[in-house]
């Protein structure tokens, strides 16, 4: 059974940082291709970051230069590590894992307000 946890949500201010990991269990990590997602209310979910299981990375435009993605296969855990932040940042991040079908887990709050 995969199981993909996230954690490290919150509030923070503008221009703050948060760090999300995403906990993975059930699955073969090093194959599979990992993503964060996000979801802002009222919209679609979208592609923020992804990272192959070479480490290839891809980023949308809009978090380019502030957000990184990174794997650690040790720990079966994927980050996002989020500086530079912006209200419009603001929705529910969903941790993905995706090989021939994708798995995702129950997402994590990001609110940016002052």
């Amino acid at each position: 059974q995969v199981q993909l946890v996230e954690s490290g949500g919150g509030l923070v201010q503008p221009g703050g940082s948060l760090r999300l990991s995403c906990a993975a269990s059930g699955i073969i990590f090093a194959i599979h291709r990992m993503g964060w997602y996000r979801q802002a209310p009222g919209k679609q979910r979208e592609l923020v970051a992804s990272i192959t299981s070479t480490s290839t990375t891809i980023y949308a435009d809009s978090v380019k230069g502030r957000f990184t993605i990174s794997r650690d296969s040790a720990k079966n855990t994927v980050y996002l590590q989020m500086n530079s932040l912006k209200p419009e940042d603001t929705a529910v991040y969903y941790c993905n894992a995706h090989r021939r079908t994708d798995s995702w887990g129950q997402g994590t709050q990001v609110t940016v307000s002052s």
